[in-house]
C-alpha cells in the first residue's frame, strides 16, 4: 500500500508532463511536399529556373486562370481563352519555404510591366502568383508589401489571385530547357530576359 501511494504521484506528474509537451507547438521546420503556382511569362524560363532552386522537386508548365477547360497551347497562345502560361512549383518544405520561394520568384520576373513578360506580350504572358488559402494569401500580400518598401520600383503589375484549376501544358513543354538546350537558351537570349533581369535587380 504505501509503495503504490508513492508511486501514483510519480505517475500522475509524468502523465501531466507528457500532456503538456504535447500541447507545446513543434519548433521544427514544416514538413512534408507542396505546391505554388507561378506565372512569369514563357513557362519554359520559369520552369528551368524554378528547378534550380535547392528544395524544388519538380516544376511543371500549364494554364490556368482562364475560362476554358483542357486549353491546348494554340489556344493559349492565342489569348482566346484568359489562361495565363504558369508553373505549378513542388517543393519539399523542410528545404525551402513557401515565403523563400516568393523571394525568389520576384526576381525571376520584371513585376514593372502589364500584360507581358521580356519579349512575349499579352495578357497570356502575364505575371501574376495564385496562392492556395489564407496562409498563402498573407505570405504574398506580405512579399508584395515588403518588395514596395524597397523603394526601387514604383508600381508593381504582377497580378495576385487565388488559385483556380490548373492545365497541365502539352508533353513537349515539359522539361523543354532539357530536352531541347540548344533552341532553350537561343529563345532565351534573343528574348532579353536576362538582360532585362539585370536591369530590374542588378547583376548580384
Amino acid at each position: 500500500m504505501k509503495i503504490l501511494t508513492a508511486i501514483i504521484p510519480m505517475l500522475l506528474s509524468l502523465a501531466v508532463f507528457a500532456a503538456n509537451a504535447t500541447a507545446q507547438p513543434s519548433a521544427t521546420p514544416a514538413s512534408g511536399t507542396a505546391t505554388a503556382i507561378f506565372a512569369g511569362g514563357c513557362f519554359w524560363c520559369v520552369e528551368a529556373d524554378f528547378e534550380k532552386l535547392p528544395g524544388v522537386i519538380k516544376a511543371e508548365s500549364g494554364y490556368t486562370g482562364g475560362r476554358v477547360g483542357n486549353p491546348t497551347y494554340e489556344q493559349v497562345s492565342a489569348g482566346g481563352t484568359g489562361h495565363i502560361e504558369a508553373v505549378r512549383v513542388s517543393y519539399d518544405q523542410s528545404k525551402v519555404s513557401y515565403e523563400q520561394l516568393l523571394e525568389y520568384f520576384w526576381r525571376q520576373i520584371d513585376p514593372t510591366v502589364k500584360d507581358r513578360q521580356f519579349c512575349d506580350v499579352g495578357a497570356q504572358y502575364r505575371s501574376a502568383i495564385f496562392y492556395a488559402g489564407d496562409a498563402q494569401q498573407r505570405a504574398v500580400q506580405a512579399s508584395k508589401a515588403a518588395l514596395q518598401k524597397l523603394g526601387r520600383i514604383a508600381n508593381i503589375y504582377t497580378e495576385i489571385a487565388m488559385a483556380g484549376p490548373f492545365y497541365l501544358a502539352e508533353d513537349y513543354h515539359q522539361d523543354y530547357y532539357k530536352k531541347n538546350p540548344v533552341r532553350y537558351k537561343f529563345y532565351r537570349l534573343n528574348c532579353g530576359r536576362d538582360a532585362r533581369l539585370a536591369q530590374v535587380w542588378g547583376t548580384k
